[in-house]
């Protein structure tokens, strides 16, 4: 990653991908999402804030696991919800 991003960003070593393009808690409640985030910590990949459950900011409230990726075909960046810290890769 490029180096004085955040702290939080600097520490990935290995980016995790998407294994299903789907946000698993909307699924679970039968609704639709707009876009969907990985996250960096754990893996989940959850939607975004454009779509109504707003399932990966809700997750990083809830864990603390502060980077995110885009799980969206040719969308190459992670975003710090700590730092408010953006990058592109």
């Amino acid at each position: 990653m490029k180096k004085n991003v955040c702290s939080h960003i600097n520490s990935i070593s290995e980016l995790k991908a998407a294994t299903k393009h789907v946000c698993e808690e909307c699924v679970k409640l039968g609704d639709v999402w707009v876009h969907l985030r990985t996250c960096q910590e754990c893996g989940v990949t959850l939607c975004c804030d454009d779509s109504k459950n707003k399932h990966a900011t809700a997750h990083f409230r809830s864990t603390s696991h502060p980077v995110i990726s885009s799980a969206e075909p040719n969308e190459r960046w992670l975003w710090c919800y700590k730092d408010e810290a953006f990058v592109t890769y």
